[in-house]
């Protein structure tokens, strides 16, 4: 998931990754895309280096994530306004039990390099990013499918290197069987772990890293590390919405700010993700030039339940005691100037009703209430040790604002100026490196951007027994069951029960929920047709370069 991992793109700073310089390859249909000076045509947007190699079921967090988005498509997209998710390559995706499926592609499509994408190219892809040994850090997105407990065991090695539940038909057609029924599992296949893969793939993938090829719009013609990558247009591309551009760059940044100034002195074209300093004047600043709109992004701190001080009913008390302490109306009206909004659950706005969100779910243990608070906390005998920190990589983003804004609303509630401090981390690299570890004493920043707009997406990858993203370790048998039954169920019964999840967990308080966060942006006047889509990522073929 991109969540604790793929939060915002301020999560992914510049850390260590595999890929490397490679030459251009722009070609006649890549403008200005490919590497030979040119930025004719070309969008120049704010980016910075990804986490982790861009690969489908390897990444999970923005930067690598907005390549992917460009280059690749899956059986199903989200839809650029609405977030529905649209058949891409999918012709049909067809069930009569909710558990057996069967895949009809679209004919005709191509990935870069020419070669067709079949049926073949999905099962194949799948199968390797579930395989154990193959280290995916996606994998499992796939345990739904009958035979993952086999290629992907919990303990010792595979037993099989195939998911069982995939089956080839013809060319154009496979079948999925999945272990449990599954409503809505269909929604799920436009996040890019699901995207098909090309035979140069399994024959070199080292090459194939270095410079991806995809059945997206777009095709990479070069990366380097800590400078650019360079992206043009995918002459094969079968889907409707090509490119109304020449190409895209994506140059690297580790500051917001020096993107931002980049920006108004016409370097940049589009930077999305405003630093908090500049939200202000942004609108005026850029001429009016500036988007504003919800996003499926929710901002939280999470609490280490692997560590003694924080487990038991009392330390249980002391969250909840905590999240009454934080002033979510000051913070974000004074640091984030509106692009912020108080969160009363564990999901987003952006779902609406019907996708699982219900405002004021977390009852009033997400309002600011300082004396209830500070009688909840030292009724439980007060915090562990007299104090606390929260911990957060401080490299970009507005991190340390808002967690010392946080700590200043916990600190007056309790009448201790020390009560709280900050534990800045350098690089995001090393702060998700200790989370991993399970080295967190204190409270720690997570947060989550959605890979798909579902309750689901917000709640299992997070608060499921040892899920892929449950950085608090967090753990409870209700939960698990309720959140499988959901999954058993028809739409409005599934939405049903992951609410009630949500309750229980709300009450136990592993992570205590801050704010929805909005989509922001700003763009030069060079570029016209720029805007977000609901994952707050530019939706960079609509994109003008006048």
């Amino acid at each position: 998931m991109r969540g604790a991992t793929r939060a915002t793109w301020a999560v992914a700073s510049a850390v260590a990754v595999a890929l490397t310089a490679t030459g251009c390859g722009g070609g006649g249909d890549g403008g200005g895309g490919g590497g030979g000076g040119s930025d004719e045509g070309v969008v120049r947007a704010f980016w910075t280096d990804p986490q982790n190699p861009v690969e489908p079921a390897n990444t999970n967090e923005v930067q690598g994530g907005k390549v992917l988005d460009m280059t690749f498509r899956g059986l199903k997209r989200y839809n650029p306004e609405t977030a529905k998710a649209e058949n891409a390559m999918a012709q049909s995706i067809d069930t009569t039990d909710q558990q057996n499926f069967t895949v009809k592609l679209k004919p005709g499509w191509k990935f870069s390099d020419g070669t067709p994408v079949t049926a073949n190219s999905f099962v194949d892809a799948w199968n390797y990013g579930a395989l154990l040994t193959n280290k995916q850090i996606n994998s499992y997105f796939f345990e739904y499918i009958e035979g993952y407990d086999k290629v992907h065991p919990e303990k010792g090695k595979p037993k099989a290197k195939k998911l069982s539940g995939l089956k080839v038909k013809d060319k154009n057609t496979f079948t999925v069987k999945l272990n449990q029924k599954f409503s809505l599992w269909p929604e799920t296949l436009g996040y890019s772990a699901y995207a098909p893969l090309p035979k140069a793939f399994f024959k070199d993938r080292d090459a194939w890293l270095k410079k991806p090829i995809g059945n997206g719009p777009y095709k990479v013609d070069s990366y380097t590390k800590g400078q650019s990558m360079k992206l043009s247009r995918n002459k094969h591309y079968a889907g409707p919405d090509k490119p109304k551009n020449k190409g895209v760059e994506l140059k690297v940044y580790t500051d917001q700010n020096t993107g931002y100034t980049d920006l108004q002195a016409g370097n940049l074209d589009v930077v999305d993700e405003l630093p908090a300093g500049q939200l202000k004047n942004a609108k005026k600043d850029l001429d009016g030039r500036y988007i504003n709109q919800p996003a499926g992004i929710l901002q939280t701190i999470s609490f280490p339940l692997y560590d003694k001080d924080w487990k038991g009913e009392k330390a249980e008390q002391i969250r909840r005691g905590l999240s009454m302490a934080i002033d979510r109306e000051k913070v974000t009206e004074k640091i984030y100037h509106g692009t912020r909004e108080p969160a009363t659950d564990l999901t987003s706005p952006v779902l609406g009703p019907a996708g699982g969100y219900k405002q004021g779910l977390c009852g009033e243990t997400c309002e600011y209430d300082p004396k209830k608070a500070k009688k909840m906390i030292e009724d439980a005998g007060g915090l562990p040790g007299g104090k606390i920190t929260i911990t957060s990589n401080v490299d970009t983003g507005s991190h340390r604002q808002w967690m010392e804004a946080v700590c200043n609303s916990i600190n007056d509630t309790l009448g201790k100026n020390s009560a709280c401090s900050v534990n800045p981390v350098p690089t995001f690299g090393e702060f998700r490196s200790d989370v991993t570890n399970k080295k967190m004493k204190g409270l720690f920043r997570t947060g989550w951007q959605m890979d798909y707009p579902l309750i689901q997406n917000f709640l299992q990858p997070l608060y499921y027994t040892d899920a892929s993203s449950n950085d608090s370790h967090y753990s409870n048998k209700q939960v698990d069951k309720l959140m499988d039954e959901a999954n058993e169920s028809e739409e409005g019964a599934a939405i049903a029960k992951f609410q009630q999840a949500q309750k229980i967990i709300l009450d136990e308080m592993p992570a205590i929920p801050l704010w929805y966060q909005n989509g922001n942006a700003g763009y030069s006047d060079r570029v016209s047709g720029v805007k977000l889509n609901p994952f707050s990522v530019p939706v960079f073929t609509d994109i003008k370069v006048k």
